[in-house]
């Protein structure tokens, strides 16, 4: 497989995604950005008072990712993105940016043609059980447990025509690196 520009590490709240994220960015010698760091404070308030984001939440912070993995692989800078990405639609706006927001966002240069992310997409699945204990351990994070149903609830599990693999939270850590760095020999 040709490496992508960008590889997506999603999953639901708790899955490991900034923690695979980070080793897979060190392996590989690419940026890594986690998505959490860019939530407007809004975003974050809504989450710790325990309130769900909705589409309008999320769908400025999705292009505003695109446009950072879009400036980057432009300039030659292979990257990896940890982020939630939960719906098909938000997957395919980090791919095409705002052209596949149901809800436009502001973007610079609008006579410009679309351009395109090429991404791998790693999906950390796991069970709501092994998962919940998992976030019950995390100290300090804005996300707190009780909302890991209504990511549950928003999932969109990838699906062909995605590129992408689906691996288990049940491996370990240097198993799930290992079938990663696998997948783009």
């Amino acid at each position: 497989m040709a490496a992508p520009g960008a590889l997506l590490v999603m999953g639901v709240s708790g899955s490991g995604k900034s923690t695979v994220g980070a080793l897979l960015a060190s392996e590989l010698g690419w940026k890594f950005y986690d998505a959490d760091d860019y939530h407007p404070e809004e975003n974050r308030m809504k989450m710790g008072k325990g309130i769900p984001l909705k589409d309008q939440d999320r769908i400025p912070w999705l292009c505003k990712l695109h446009d950072i993995l879009l400036r980057d692989i432009a300039s030659g800078q292979h990257v990896v993105l940890a982020c939630s990405a939960l719906k098909k639609v938000y997957r395919d706006i980090l791919i095409r940016g705002k052209e596949r927001a149901p809800l436009k966002c502001d973007e610079t240069g609008k006579d410009k043609q679309p351009a395109e992310v090429t991404l791998l997409v790693v999906h950390l699945s796991g069970s709501f059980e092994v998962i919940s204990r998992r976030l019950l351990k995390r100290k300090g994070h804005f996300m707190p447990p009780e909302l890991l149903q209504s990511q549950f609830d928003t999932l969109e599990p990838p699906s062909a025509p995605e590129n992408f693999i689906q691996i288990s939270v049940d491996k370990n850590l240097s198993e799930i690196i290992a079938t990663i760095m696998e997948t783009l020999k």
